[in-house]
């Protein structure tokens, strides 16, 4: 049985255009409407994809007026319709004003049949691939969220996650350690927002980013006259997180010297600010995090090993991106989402070059380079899909490292290659099955070769 055709509206008075055009589209079932009322309704019947219109409707044939309050109507009921007007005796003037209303394209009578075709065709294919977007912008949201916050669909974060999720609720110190721009503050904060703590203060420091002789006083605060400029009495990090949970990011740039201190903290979880001898009872849960080698640091004798042990009861190693296959598609969907209303409200989506860029992409600086290749792409972006050119995104080099062994080989590339499809079409096994070019039945039983979770 044969899929129906898509619908197509051509919206046009002269009888002889009307029959010329009803049978030019063999893709599509067309329905043709002469005037505005009845391009309305049947605008409201068939929510069309696309539309042809002629601006010279009657009353007002041979003029314009007519044709664009039918596009008004059209943009306001129905806004991401694909609207070609049809333009007559060398009037491009009116042709690019309604393009400013919102039409897709036009073209110029005598009518060209395969010209406008091609137009057809191609605004069909824009609309598709925009609804496809949408549709996957909006299944980013809750069913690939773990720990209320961070996006994933590869189960290397997800079993980071469900790590972070059975530790929460516990009181142990918890060490994070990723490289840069691996998300280690969101899921900092995704492990306090799930712990008994999540109404108390949710305190972050970033220790390599404050000057060594003010990181104490950052820590642990001080009293008024401490030092000069202490001009009154001012808590200290530790201290603001009572009750909660204080992250400490690059834990591994804390001086030594500053490292005895707060080893006394952890330990009898008391503080006492700079000039004070009063100490403070504090309830105050640590999650740190740091790119560095500390085990390293501790041989080299830059870190203390009592310290290290303290910090790492349990330690959470984050995959870099490049690590996640698919989860790029998916934050990059996410972050365009975020971004375009406020930046380039036109920006509805990724066009196919650009996903299979993402797809290919090594992601050195990880989710906060993809973040940053996003909000640049959605601001350069002429049209309504991002392209591959605006990523701006060399063309990848080869992997040295690739296996030697071709079964291997092949191997690899199979699960690589799967996962991306099932991120990029949401886990749904036919569009699965289509994206790779199998059969449902040949996915399933290369998901149970490879040991591959849906």
């Amino acid at each position: 049985m044969s899929e129906p055709k898509p619908p197509l509206l051509v919206v046009e008075d002269d009888p002889g255009l009307q029959a010329q055009l009803k049978w030019a589209y063999p893709d599509f079932e067309v329905h043709v409407a002469g005037d505005r009322a009845s391009a309305i309704t049947l605008l409201r019947a068939l929510a069309p994809a696309v539309v042809t219109l002629d601006l010279g409707l009657p009353p007002d044939p041979d003029g314009t007026s007519e044709g664009m309050a039918v596009l008004d109507e059209i943009m306001a009921l129905k806004p991401d319709t694909k609207v070609i007007v049809a333009s007559g005796h060398g009037a491009r003037e009116s042709a690019l004003q309604a393009i400013a209303r919102g039409a897709y394209d036009f073209y110029q009578k005598p009518v060209d049949i395969d010209t406008i075709g091609l137009i057809v065709r191609r605004a069909y294919q824009l609309h598709q691939i925009e609804a496809e977007n949408r549709q996957l912008a909006g299944k980013v949201g809750e069913e690939n969220r773990v720990l209320g916050r961070m996006i994933t669909a590869a189960p290397e974060m997800v079993k980071v996650a469900r790590t972070i999720e059975r530790v929460a609720n516990t009181s142990v110190s918890v060490m994070l350690l990723g490289a840069s721009g691996t998300g280690k503050e969101l899921l900092a904060r995704g492990l306090h927002d799930a712990s008994s703590r999540s109404a108390g203060m949710f305190v972050a420091i970033n220790c390599a980013a404050i000057p060594e002789n003010l990181l104490e006083s950052e820590l642990f605060g001080h009293e008024k006259g401490a030092f000069t400029g202490a001009v009154k009495t001012t808590e200290g990090k530790i201290e603001q997180a009572d009750g909660g949970t204080l992250f400490l990011d690059e834990v591994g740039d804390i001086p030594l010297q500053l490292q005895v201190k707060l080893l006394r903290f952890l330990q009898e979880r008391v503080i006492e600010r700079i000039g004070s001898r009063r100490s403070i009872q504090v309830d105050t849960r640590v999650v740190c995090a740091t790119h560095q080698n500390l085990e390293q640091m501790i041989v080299d004798g830059r870190f203390r090993e009592d310290l290290y042990y303290r910090l790492a009861e349990i330690v959470v190693r984050i995959p870099n991106l490049a690590e996640r296959p698919g989860d790029a598609t998916l934050l990059a969907k996410a972050f365009l989402q975020r971004f375009a209303p406020e930046m380039n409200p036109q920006v509805k989506g990724f066009a196919p070059d650009a996903l299979a860029a993402i797809d290919a992409w090594s992601w050195p600086g990880n989710v906060r380079e993809l973040e940053n290749r996003v909000k640049r792409a959605v601001i350069m972006a002429d049209g309504k899909l991002v392209g591959a050119a605006d990523l701006d995104l060399a063309e990848p080099e080869e992997d040295g490292a690739q296996p030697l062994n071709l079964k291997a080989a092949r191997e690899q590339a199979d699960r690589r290659t799967i996962r991306h499809a099932l991120a990029r079409s949401e886990g749904n096994i036919s569009n699965t099955a289509k994206l790779l070019g199998i059969s449902r039945p040949t996915l399933y039983d290369l998901l149970k070769q490879y040991d591959l979770q849906v």
